[in-house]
């Protein structure tokens, strides 16, 4: 007779989050405009535009509690220049080095703004079904599609929106063509949303240079419809774009935000995404953000027979206090297991695509192993992304990144997918600077955490098997895990047999007031360099 999983993984207190700040770098909600709540139509159901509705009538859905790791398409015209995330904000901000780029490579920007910059942009290169396999091979159970970045440009064939992929650049539905093969392939689909904040993002756009030959000609932030005459985007208005009919710092008109409700209404209805990602403390603008959470789960619940299968990711929650949304951590990391499910979003290079980047190069394959790791032990989802140029097509340098997730993934998914956490997340080093903090100070780029090795120690779990993933190969060939000594309180339950994921027979082991310490069979060279997985299961 098994031993019970309650002896085995004996129950014990999560973290709260309590200690897990929101991020102070997140910049501050727009106002919501003149129009209430009650002006924006949604689906019916359940669902009510207001927090007590949605904390009373969500739960999260078992897909993406199961599926642990999804990748981004942070992909748009800002990817075409080549020069990394922002640079149509500050292409206009003279001094920027984007300033100097966007001058170098396009001309002044009273000549040359981003609008003509997406003129250039057409994914030439763009094999979606071949990079959806790449993804899958790394082991992604679902793909997110950027629906519009703070540029106010959107990727999909946007009812309210002039400015979208369909009409300019590469003339093609970003979003709508990784739905259809996202969703054939099996696996969930979702789409993020960045573009409530060009209202005053772009405000730069209506100056001028400052010093120079060209010091006060305006930069093209004020161009309107009838501007265009003669030229490429004859009978487009660039305020579709821009938005700067508006004094500096006014906040959002009802106009402003009432079409921004329209167009995310839009991507909803038109491509049924089960994931929204808003790039937002909370939910954008307001009474808009909360339509628009109520209008996705009561939409998403009809799409599926009452069941629901949404997701709503957004940055800045209190992750103790509000369950109808799930917090994102993107430039700062959790040290502690946390009560509720929460999302890191990182990417791999720049958010946008960056040469300078590509050749100083990305963070190497093994952080990334360790940050899907780290973050699924703590009762968290990775979604990663990988920069993609404006042409379409990986880099050698993500490619090398994908490889070794493929591989790594391909012998130890057991322990990643479709598990949860134990009642510890971890032992070695970087959990004992642990007690002293709940999230990183100075912690490398992208949040990704402590760096950690052959002594760090992850755990997940999956009914009655516990996974033991140590970060690297230890010296002689032993490791011991000191949470499950003899007298461990976290696993009072004997244990019947460890094997290393990828082998077959169990391992040689010796288990004492010491910890378990098991004998390792002879390394592997792949996968075994970014760590390994041991599967330890109860005496029967």
């Amino acid at each position: 007779m098994k031993t019970s999983r309650r002896k085995f993984l004996k129950a014990g207190a999560l973290a709260t989050g309590a200690g897990l700040a929101s991020p102070g770098w997140l910049p501050r909600v727009l106002a919501a405009g003149a129009a209430p709540a009650a002006a924006y139509a949604i689906a019916p159901g359940p669902f009510q535009p207001t927090w007590e509705s949605l904390e009373q009538n969500y739960r999260l859905p078992d897909w993406y509690r199961n599926a642990k790791f999804g990748v981004w398409m942070h992909w748009g015209p800002q990817s075409q220049p080549g020069d990394g995330d922002w640079n149509a904000k500050y292409m206009y901000d003279q001094g920027r080095p984007q300033y100097d780029f966007a001058v170098n490579k396009y001309g002044h920007p009273s000549k040359f703004g981003f609008k003509d910059v997406i003129n250039t942009w057409k994914a030439e290169k763009w094999d979606p079904a071949a990079l959806l396999r790449r993804f899958q091979g790394a082991g992604a159970k679902f793909l997110v599609q950027m629906a519009n970045h703070h540029d106010n440009f959107d990727n999909f064939n946007s009812k309210f929106q002039p400015w979208n992929s369909v009409n300019v650049g590469p003339k093609k539905d970003l979003v709508g063509t990784w739905q259809k093969l996202v969703t054939a392939a099996g696996m969930k689909f979702g789409v993020s949303v960045h573009g409530a904040r060009a209202w005053n993002w772009y405000e730069d756009a209506q100056g001028s240079d400052k010093t120079g030959p060209l010091a006060g000609v305006p930069y093209d932030g004020r161009l309107t419809k009838a501007d265009g005459k003669g030229l490429w985007w004859e009978g487009l208005d660039p305020q579709d774009l821009y938005a700067q009919n508006h004094a500096i710092g006014a906040p959002p008109d009802a106009a402003y935000t009432t079409k921004f409700f329209n167009r995310i209404k839009d991507v909803i209805d038109g491509y049924h995404p089960d994931l929204i990602f808003f790039d937002d403390t909370k939910l954008p603008l307001g009474d808009v953000g909360l339509s628009l959470a109520a209008h996705f789960y009561n939409a998403n619940q009809a799409w599926h027979g009452g069941k629901l299968e949404s997701v709503i990711i957004s940055n800045g929650n209190a992750v103790t206090e509000q369950s109808a949304i799930t917090n994102n951590l993107e430039r700062n990391m959790s040290l502690d297991l946390l009560r509720l499910p929460w999302n890191k979003g990182s990417t791999v290079g720049p958010w946008h695509y960056s040469i300078a980047d590509y050749n100083k190069g990305y963070t190497k394959s093994a952080a990334w192993i360790h940050l899907l790791v780290d973050v699924v032990s703590k009762n968290g989802t990775l979604l990663l992304s990988f920069p993609l140029p404006g042409h379409g097509e990986l880099d050698d340098k993500a490619i090398a990144v994908l490889d070794d997730l493929t591989s790594w993934m391909a012998v130890n998914s057991e322990c990643i997918y479709d598990t949860r956490p134990w009642v510890i997340y971890g032992e070695g080093p970087s959990v004992k600077n642990d007690a002293t903090a709940k999230e990183t100070a100075g912690n490398p780029p992208r949040g990704l955490g402590p760096t950690l090795n052959a002594d760090d120690i992850r755990f997940t779990t999956k009914g009655d098997v516990l996974y033991a993933v140590v970060m690297g190969w230890p010296a002689g060939g032993k490791t011991t895990i000191k949470s499950l000594a003899s007298n461990a309180p976290a696993h009072p339950g004997e244990i019947g047999g460890v094997q290393l994921l990828g082998s077959s027979g169990n391992l040689a082991m010796a288990r004492d007031a010491n910890g378990l310490t098991v004998t390792l069979p002879t390394r592997r060279t792949q996968p075994d360099d970014f760590g390994f997985a041991l599967k330890i299961t109860p005496q029967t």
